[in-house]
C-alpha cells in the first residue's frame, strides 16, 4: 500500500480533468448539432475525404466497433455517408455530405472557444510545459513494452 491515497494521485486528477473536459465539450458541441467524438471523426475526414473504417480506426486510436457504431448513428444524421470504394467491392469508404462540410467552421469555432476555456490563465510557457507533459503522459500510457 502507498502512502499517497488515491484521490492525492495524478493518475485521479488527470481522470477529473478529463471529465471535466469532455463535459464541457458535449455542451459546447450540442449547440452545433454534434456528440463528443464526432467532431473527431469529422475532422479526420475534413483532412482526407473517402478514408475506410480500417484507416479511421487507426487514426482515432478506438476500436472497430466503436466506429462501427459512430458510422451508424452519423449516417442516420445526415453527417456521413458510406460508398464502396471503385477499386474494390469488399471495401467501403467514408464521405462527407454537404451538412458535415457547412459544421467545420462551427466545429472549429468550438473547439477555439474549449481551448481558450481550458488554459485560461496559463501564461505562453506553462501552455507550452503543459502540451509536452500531456504528450509525454500520452506516449507512456500508449508504450505497450511497459507492465
Amino acid at each position: 500500500m502507498t502512502d499517497r491515497p488515491m484521490p492525492d494521485t495524478i493518475s485521479f486528477l488527470l481522470a477529473y480533468v478529463c471529465k471535466a473536459h469532455r463535459a464541457r465539450a458535449e455542451a459546447l458541441l450540442n449547440d452545433v448539432g454534434l456528440h463528443t467524438g464526432q467532431e473527431l471523426f469529422l475532422t479526420n475526414l475534413w483532412e482526407q475525404d473517402g478514408q475506410t473504417q480500417t484507416e479511421l480506426v487507426e487514426k482515432m486510436c478506438v476500436q472497430p466497433a466503436t466506429i462501427s457504431k459512430m458510422l451508424t448513428r452519423m449516417q442516420e444524421t445526415g453527417l456521413v455517408e458510406r460508398r464502396p470504394d471503385p477499386d474494390d467491392n469488399r471495401v467501403s469508404r467514408v464521405y462527407l455530405t454537404a451538412r458535415s462540410r457547412q459544421l467545420q467552421e462551427e466545429v472549429e469555432v468550438v473547439w477555439q472557444e474549449l481551448e481558450e476555456q481550458t488554459v485560461k490563465n496559463f501564461s505562453l510557457e506553462e501552455r507550452v510545459l503543459l502540451r509536452r507533459l500531456l504528450m509525454q503522459i500520452h506516449e507512456n500510457l500508449s508504450d505497450d513494452s511497459t507492465p
